[in-house]
């Protein structure tokens, strides 16, 4: 059917994954969870370690023991939460660590895209929204991951921010709203 082209994107997504995991250990050297943990509390501060595990793939007594390495490296550190509850907090290390792995992670993907000419870039942009918001509605993803950490486990590794620049509306908010609504994608530029 269309064997080459899933082909293809297997091997780019593969080796992309690569590129950037290992510019990731090389500058920070944190793992994968490490480091969605940093960017995930960037942007949520405050998370207990059971909602941070959710959002980054981890069970509660993973997560427990990564924030423990993350606590001892000085880069969260755990404050009391609502209740019982304790939240997790960058520190400011963290901060720094945090930036530095969104900077390290654009110099691996900026040029990729860069040897794209305009109309190749938005193009691209277009079809990955429509790749993510499928991965969104991907059922084996679905029943493994709670409904309110899906997405924020989709966007474990991502720089945010860069995603809603210039009005732009984040492909994987708007397929978690498609699948709420039961609508199909518009498209998210603007939404």
């Amino acid at each position: 059917m269309h064997d080459r082209l899933a082909n293809l994107l297997g091997a780019t997504a593969l080796n992309v994954v690569d590129l950037v995991a290992e510019e990731q250990r090389s500058a920070s050297d944190l793992g994968d969870s490490a480091s969605a943990a940093l960017l995930t509390l960037d942007e949520f501060p405050g998370l207990a370690v059971t909602t941070l595990g959710r959002y980054i793939g981890l069970s509660q007594p993973a997560a427990a023991r990564m924030v423990d390495g993350l606590v001892q490296r000085g880069l969260v550190e755990r404050r009391t939460g609502q209740g019982r509850a304790v939240a997790v907090h960058l520190t400011a290390p963290g901060k720094r660590t945090v930036a530095r792995l969104l900077k390290d992670r654009k110099g691996v993907l900026g040029p990729l895209v860069e040897g794209l000419d305009a109309k190749e870039r938005v193009a691209l942009e277009a079809l990955l929204e429509k790749l993510l918001h499928a991965v969104y509605a991907s059922t084996g993803r679905a029943e493994r991951v709670p409904d309110d950490a899906l997405g924020e486990l989709l966007c474990r590794l991502c720089d945010r921010a860069a995603c809603i620049r210039e009005g732009a509306a984040c492909p994987v908010t708007q397929a978690g709203k498609c699948a709420a609504t039961g609508t199909a994608l518009e498209g998210s530029r603007h939404a």
